[in-house]
């Protein structure tokens, strides 16, 4: 995996996750996702790209919060969505 200097770094804070059970959105409507992504600067749960809704990358773009971790257990990377790499 090739890590990217990435400027939205800057944006990384220590968070908590705000519904650490699952994907804050899907949990209000029911829907299932595929995997889970925390927002490294305010503690958003949101689902991955291979989910139907996609939630993580839909907060990232509403919400200028570009850098995510994952959040399944046993994976420590984190991805910017403004520049499409590992960050």
């Amino acid at each position: 995996m090739t890590l990217h200097a990435d400027p939205h770094l800057a944006l990384v804070r220590p968070v908590q996750p705000l519904t650490p059970e699952g994907c804050q959105e899907c949990l209000l409507l029911g829907s299932p996702w595929v995997h889970l992504r925390l927002c490294l600067t305010c503690g958003h749960v949101g689902c991955c790209d291979s989910s139907p809704n996609k939630h993580a990358r839909r907060h990232a773009a509403a919400d200028a919060h570009p850098i995510v971790q994952s959040f399944q257990p046993g994976e420590e990377w984190r991805w910017c969505y403004v520049h499409e790499a590992f960050v």
